[in-house]
């Protein structure tokens, strides 16, 4: 029996979607050979959908100070300190992939403080979760700490707005109680 996506709101059958979001799912789908469910979740509000997808797309495929696996890193222990079932699974699986680690994502979200990782992404991790967690408490010394670990400015930016961001949407698949897709469980784990 095959779960629902999300238990609390209607998932819009994809032909009735708007041709954009229509087309921007198609194209997932061929890329990474299912849909996730975040993007059929979300198209309950083709309006939000696009706007949410756009602020992902600005946040998680720049160039910028913070690789493409260390914004991942991000994702998974925000997601796991706010109990995000979905974003842990589908970002974990990202993150195994995109930092060639078949391990990381697990350790990260148990506790990101005692994974294999960098003491500068200890740094990054440790301010993304006050962010996350408690972002009325940041002071100078917050930002002395990450900027002495090597993060500019637009570093600490790209660490403060995808922590921000990935909030709202654990909230979102919270509230939703958006499911994982089974495939997300098992990419990145085995080398092909």
């Amino acid at each position: 029996m095959t779960q629902p996506i999300a238990k609390r709101f209607p998932t819009p059958a994809l032909d009735k979607l708007p041709e954009d979001i229509r087309t921007r799912i198609m194209g997932v789908q061929e890329k990474s050979g299912f849909v996730p469910n975040v993007f059929l979740s979300l198209a309950y509000r083709p309006d939000e959908f696009r706007a949410f997808f756009a602020y992902h797309d600005a946040l998680m495929d720049k160039d910028s100070g913070l690789t493409k696996a260390e914004r991942e890193m991000i994702v998974v222990a925000t997601s796991a300190a706010n109990q995000c079932h979905y974003c842990v699974i589908a970002h974990g699986a990202i993150l195994r992939i995109r930092a060639k680690n078949p391990t990381i994502a697990d350790q990260i979200a148990v506790n990101y403080r005692k994974a294999d990782i960098t003491p500068k992404q200890h740094a990054m991790l440790d301010f993304a979760m006050k962010v996350s967690r408690s972002a009325e408490t940041i002071g100078e010394q917050d930002f002395a700490e990450v900027s002495g670990h090597g993060f500019s400015d637009d570093d600490i930016w790209d660490i403060t707005a995808i922590s921000a961001f990935f909030a709202l949407s654990n909230r979102m698949a919270n509230v939703t109680n958006m499911k994982p897709n089974d495939e997300f469980y098992l990419m990145g784990r085995l080398p092909k």
